[in-house]
């Protein structure tokens, strides 16, 4: 083995779900080591990042759960030591994390026995976390740790939702409902850096010019507007994509608005199912898709647009809402569930 490892460690663990007030029940302890197996990587963690994912864990809303578990799915650090047979990012190395383990041979979809870092296997709020040597990336030179740490699970959502399934182009006029979510700002941010056009949409008057902020086009609060499919189909033709995490009213009423051709991407849905219209898919001719994760290929590919040179140019920074200790994990994983931020919560490992 290269390289050195601890004998024990400090992680967030979760013993117990609760429906209410599960993220509540994340606990800083002392656990043993984590050392390197054959063809794994150790990585110190110096940042990892909050995604929905583990909230919903902590309520008991996600299949399979085995407790107890170390969460986290994104992870920023460098490389602390190689187990046998890796021959991969030098040790010190400032490295972020790939989070889907076994996607398999198959780019266009992930197998059955896939995983994602955070439950069942060890996740990224931890000082010190092993894994494939193939899922460790050099970071992004151009971004901070608190950045680059934001990226890995919503940033390869977003981007096989948008380019991969959605086949976004420099022509195209995306619909972007709810932003304000981790892998919504990227969606946007990858737009942006692709040269489509972008339309947003919030309750949140502050999360629109936030957005604003970060390139969106057109800003559309679905609180305030009377009507606000009405403003979208308005705008260059209606959208050519939509990326839709919420599901339910909100679906049904983008599918409605895509303009005749169009394609439909969805990752999510939070607002639960949505009645749609067959009219609106057939006479329209919409494309409809499903997304999740992210495989080996879309990771690499989603890094390469940090890069500032690639695209259209533009230097591209993740949103990070705010950071927090490792000891206040509590107060991160309330304000997940809360919902009110804007980009991504980070806990600062080391």
């Amino acid at each position: 083995m290269l390289g050195a490892y601890p004998k024990a460690m400090r992680a967030v663990r979760l013993h117990e779900i609760d429906r209410e007030n599960g993220p509540r029940n994340f606990r800083v302890e002392q656990v043993d080591d984590a050392a390197p197996g054959p063809g794994e990587t150790l990585v110190k963690i110096v940042r990892a990042a909050f995604n929905r994912r583990d909230v919903f864990i902590s309520q008991g809303l996600y299949a399979g759960i085995q407790l107890p578990c170390i969460p986290g799915s994104d992870g920023l650090g460098t490389v602390a030591a190689h187990g046998e047979g890796v021959r991969g990012e030098p040790v010190g190395a400032r490295v972020v994390i790939d989070p889907t383990l076994g996607w398999g041979p198959d780019q266009r979809v992930w197998q059955r026995s896939a995983q994602v870092l955070g439950m069942p296997h060890q996740g990224t709020f931890a000082e010190y976390i092993a894994v494939p040597a193939e899922n460790v990336h050099p970071a992004p030179a151009s971004l901070t740790d608190d950045e680059a740490a934001a990226i890995p699970l919503a940033g390869v959502t977003a981007y096989r939702a948008l380019v991969s399934r959605g086949g976004c182009s420099r022509s195209d006029v995306v619909l972007i409902p709810g932003v304000g979510s981790g892998v919504q700002t990227f969606v946007l941010l990858f737009a942006k850096k692709i040269g489509a056009k972008v339309i947003v949409t919030s309750s949140s008057d502050e999360k629109l010019e936030r957005a604003k902020a970060m390139g969106a086009d057109v800003a559309i609060n679905y609180k305030t507007s009377e009507k606000w499919e009405k403003d979208a189909a308005a705008i260059d033709g209606g959208p050519s994509l939509v990326v839709d995490s919420a599901g339910g009213d909100t679906l049904a009423k983008a599918i409605n608005v895509t303009r005749y051709g169009g394609r439909v991407v969805i990752y999510g849905g939070t607002l639960g199912d949505a009645k749609i219209r067959p009219y609106s898919v057939f006479w329209r001719q919409l494309d409809i898709m499903g997304s999740s994760m992210g495989s080996p290929r879309d990771f690499a590919e989603m890094l390469a647009l940090f890069d500032p040179s690639t695209g259209s140019g533009q230097a591209i920074n993740p949103a990070v809402d705010k950071v927090y200790a490792m000891d206040d994990v509590v107060a991160a994983a309330e304000a997940v569930d809360k919902g009110a931020q804007f980009g991504k919560v980070v806990l600062a490992i080391s």
